[in-house]
């Protein structure tokens, strides 16, 4: 089956298209209906009729964007007119949402006259918090964008002039950084002189590329002074007219620094690029057959060729999906009247430094085989990382805001907590613990210090004062590997082999020579980094450690439990996963530690989940699990945790609800804690779920990870003497940073 009997299957399938419309407010009784429409709605319909502005406060206007489009210049089609540009926008509407989490609705309109079309959208806007202008030809996009603008009081934006010319503005500012040029001394080569090409010459202005240096050539040739003076150019490609001797883009690419190309495929050449300057740029950017094939262009020099296209199978692909659903979310979150200049340049500047920084884990995994280290070959972030969201939208409402284009101030910081939680609850729950981790510091031992993902967290760690980082390991081999992976820091190293820390050696000996450890076994044991750093922590040279990332664990929880220990007052340590739902966060024990658990485990398991709970501003609710409700079903495995949660009751030292034992949905469904067990000591559902032993917890976070959509933080192991977490080896960078913070966090705790 080809690619368009894919998609045509795809977009047939029930319901047809590919977005729809969902209610936020619940509609389930008589007495929610009369609050959504009559006669409930006249209230907020009189508050906006006395002051419009309310519209935002109880309306979805706010969050809504109006993709338009007459379908006239739709991306590799031409003018195929509204109905059939429909599948086009709502793709759009789906980009919006998928990484901006922006309402949509796509309008396809049948106006050829742009006066028609500008009234249309006009009167339209007080539906829309922005309107996002697409696929309309040349050169009447230029008349509708800047009429719109000047009529109406919310953004008005053309992706297809600034989307381009912001992503590869980005790319610019990075390509010409690496390649060692000043962006005033760039001489740049235009092929195309359309929409996106003339948004995009006056947008390199903006970034700071001189006018006079940009020589613009379209299918006639170079726009010089002469063909403007004749009439040969419409009024927007002529402010790039030169006074130069004509010629066609291979006269205009001689001795140029930057080639853009916004026009059509295989019109440049190897030869072509060899007459450009040292190290040059090329943005290939025609679809879907570039200007230059990649591999041609790279191979046509012995220098750097920094090369971008339009294209998802190279490296540096030029998305405007990095730019639109951002800068309206920006722009939205601040009710800004328009998408200024300085806006874009902001989002251009944000774009190009995330490029620099490490990747995350899961975009390394999304684009497999290509490269994702700044250079050459990655000058542009890549549309599936998240972090695009945190750092694009905050400096687009920045800069409207200093530019005076907001009606609402925004603080930087809370603001970007709102938009993790737009992601997701497990980033706003992360984020809680990360300030508090932010506030002191600890000094953190990370055991397996060779391994590239430990380092990368290192890094991380250190740039984002979440901890001091203590890497357990070979120094030169740290050293070479974090010089390999970009990361300009100098981490502290510790090797267990160097032969300078005896001391650690015979405290080992000290402790576990009553338990069949000799003074010569001591000594091999710290040479096993685990052995090492749990020393390091029991010692107080550290705060705390992480292990676990490369080996199973079991094997690596031995060693901290058999240096570390429980805490005085602890018989078992427990592992405990936060597991978050979209509107949900609950902790689940124990997953990782007991097999088979007594009452009296199951109750303490319990008390170290509420407290970590706790540690994320949570305020437990416990319910202790099994396939009996309160006496359902009595044996000696329902009374296990029944007798725990009398213990847990009965302990004065208890300060949250506890409950049990019940079944699952008993624990997390109101309705039967109000109704059929009203008799509960939970008045709200459970957020502490405590399973009865291993096989049950392992099952059932995997369960609801895999099939329920949860997103797990952890293993966080709990009731330890001193702050331990053991990784999963299938962690990521994330995970690794995360636990990072959470020990840090312990460490605060117990000073």
């Amino acid at each position: 089956m080809s690619l368009e009997d894919d998609s045509l299957e795809y977009h047939e399938a029930d319901p047809p298209g590919k977005i729809a419309v969902e209610t936020t407010k619940p509609t389930n009784t008589q007495r929610e209906l009369s609050l959504a429409y009559s006669p409930g709605v006249a209230g907020p319909c009189r508050a906006i009729d006395e002051d419009p502005d309310d519209s935002y406060r109880y309306t979805a206007r706010g969050n809504l964007v109006g993709v338009v489009s007459n379908g006239s210049a739709v991306l590799g089609l031409g003018d195929i007119g509204p109905e059939a540009s429909k599948p086009v926008m709502e793709g759009k509407g789906v980009l919006f949402k998928r990484f901006a989490d922006i309402d949509v609705f796509d309008l396809e309109l049948e106006h050829d006259d742009p006066d028609a079309f500008i009234e249309s959208v006009a009167g339209m806007g007080p539906t829309f918090g922005g309107i996002n202008l697409e696929d309309i030809k040349a050169p009447e996009c230029f008349t509708i964008e800047q009429r719109l603008r000047e009529r109406m009081d919310v953004p008005v934006f053309h992706d297809d002039q600034h989307g381009t010319a912001i992503i590869s503005g980005a790319a610019l500012l990075n390509a010409a950084e690496i390649a060692g040029k000043e962006l005033e001394e760039l001489e740049v080569a235009f092929a195309g002189a359309g929409a996106a090409a003339v948004a995009t010459a006056r947008f390199y202005v903006s970034l700071g590329v001189r006018r006079d240096n940009i020589t613009m050539a379209d299918i006639d040739g170079i726009l010089t002074t002469e063909r403007a003076e004749s009439g040969d150019l419409d009024p927007h490609s002529r402010e790039f007219s030169r006074d130069v001797p004509a010629g066609g883009v291979a006269e205009a690419m001689a001795g140029a620094d930057v080639f853009v190309g916004l026009s059509a495929g295989g019109i440049v050449d190897a030869e072509m690029v060899r007459s450009m300057a040292e190290d040059p740029i090329i943005f290939a950017m025609a679809n879907p057959d570039p200007e230059i094939d990649y591999e041609t262009a790279k191979a046509a020099r012995d220098d750097t060729v920094i090369m971008a296209t339009g294209r998802s199978d190279y490296p540096n692909q030029v998305n405007n999906v990095l730019g639109f659903p951002f800068i309206f979310r920006g722009a939205l979150d601040v009710r800004a009247t328009e998408i200024n200049e300085p806006m874009k340049v902001a989002a251009a500047e944000a774009l190009a430094a995330l490029a620099r920084e490490d990747v995350p884990d899961s975009v390394r995994e999304a684009y497999g085989d290509q490269p994702l280290q700044f250079g050459p070959e990655y000058i542009l972030p890549k549309p599936m990382d998240p972090r695009v969201l945190f750092e694009l939208a905050p400096a687009v409402a920045e800069a409207a805001m200093e530019s005076g284009a907001a009606r609402v101030e925004i603080e930087r910081e809370p603001y970007v907590e709102e938009l993790e939680a737009r992601l997701g609850k497990s980033r706003e729950m992360t984020r809680i613990v990360r300030n508090k981790a932010k506030s002191d510091p600890k000094r953190i031992a990370l055991a397996e210090g060779h391994n590239e993902k430990i380092i990368r967290a290192a890094y991380q760690l250190e740039e984002r004062g979440l901890a001091e980082p203590v890497l357990i390991g070979d120094e030169a081999e740290i050293d070479r590997t974090a010089a390999n992976l970009g990361l300009a820091f100098d981490p502290e190293v510790v090797d267990p082999d160097d032969g300078t820390n005896g001391e650690y050696a015979e405290a080992l000996y000290e402790q576990r020579r009553r338990k069949g450890v000799i003074r010569r076994e001591a000594t091999e044991l710290v040479g096993d980094s685990n052995y090492f750093a749990s020393v390091m922590v029991q010692q107080g040279d550290v705060d705390g450690m992480l292990t676990g990332l490369t080996n199973h664990y079991p094997s690596a929880l031995r060693p901290p439990l058999q240096v570390i220990g429980t805490a005085e007052d602890v018989e078992y340590a427990a592992g405990v996963y936060m597991l978050t739902f979209k509107n949900r966060v609950v902790f689940l024990a124990d997953a990782t530690v007991n097999q088979d658990p007594d009452a009296a485990t199951l109750a303490e398991v319990t008390r170290h989940a509420a407290a970590i709970a706790r540690r994320f501003d949570v305020e437990p609710r416990a319910a202790l699990l099994s396939y009996s409700d309160f006496g359902s079903v009595d044996n000696e495995g329902t009374r296990k945790p029944r007798r725990a949660a009398r213990q847990l009751r009965e302990d004065p030292a208890i300060e949250f609800p506890v409950d049990g034992e019940m079944q699952a949905d008993t624990a997390v469904v109101e309705d039967l804690l109000e109704g059929t067990f009203e008799f509960s000591d939970l008045d709200e559902p459970a957020n502490v779920l405590v399973l009865p032993n291993l096989e049950a917890g392992n099952i059932a976070y995997k369960l609801l990870q895999r099939l329920g959509g949860a997103e797990a933080v952890g293993p966080m192991l709990a009731g330890m003497d001193r702050p331990v977490h053991v990784l999963q080896r299938e962690d990521d960078v994330r995970d690794i940073v995360n636990l990072a913070a959470v020990a840090t966090v312990d460490a605060q705790e117990e000073t």
